[in-house]
């Protein structure tokens, strides 16, 4: 499986970059997976291009390939102006529409103040739900003063959690129940398990 991590810092070192490396550590703990990150911050004069001339340079596309061929995404990006950066904005504006569609993404965010932790529901949720990618239930925001505090691990260690059951086919990590009939009793209207509707969403190949 192919992990894909998304980071927006622009700062080096950077606390965007250091939540995605727990993220990712967490995630790839739990199940075999080829990790690989992609720093912004790299390609902004490229995609600053790409909007003026319509075509990717040659490490954008190969980071468009990258993303739009991953098993799962994590996305990290540090909040300006309480939302995400515009450089973050700009890397998806730049992805075709379609290249997320059934992928599970994991959405994080850093920020100065614990105020900012709305940005996660306010503005990246509703983002990669409009790409049509199915975003993880936990997401993860780390204030300045959630480093070395309680509360941020067990974040990481849970949204980890249901990424990499995402990624491995499982609908959850809980313990087993019996299953669904195949017609509901009522109506006859047919259960499709959570995986086969993940797996109709993404594009063949």
């Amino acid at each position: 499986m192919k992990l894909v991590v998304v980071s927006a810092g622009l700062s080096v070192p950077s606390s965007t970059r250091l939540l995605a490396d727990r993220l990712a550590a967490e995630t790839t703990a739990r199940a075999d997976m080829e990790v690989r990150v992609v720093e912004l911050r790299d390609l902004a004069v490229e995609i600053a291009h790409h909007f003026t001339n319509g075509f990717p340079g040659r490490k954008l596309a190969d980071a468009l390939d990258a993303v739009a061929g991953a098993d799962g995404l994590i996305v990290v990006t540090p909040v300006f102006s309480a939302s995400y950066s515009g450089l973050f904005k700009s890397f998806f504006d730049v992805l075709d529409q379609d290249a997320l569609t059934g992928t599970p993404v994991l959405i994080a965010a850093t920020g100065g103040s614990a105020r900012h932790s709305l940005v996660l529901e306010h503005a990246l949720r509703p983002l990669f739900a409009y790409l049509r990618a199915v975003v993880v239930p936990t997401a993860v925001y780390a204030a300045s003063e959630d480093w070395g505090a309680e509360g941020l691990p067990e974040r990481v260690e849970r949204a980890a959690g249901e990424l990499a059951a995402l990624m491995t086919g499982l609908s959850a990590a809980r313990p087993s129940v019996p299953a669904a009939p195949a017609k509901a009793e009522a109506g006859g209207f047919e259960v499709i398990p959570f995986a086969e509707q993940l797996a109709a969403l993404r594009p063949a190949g």
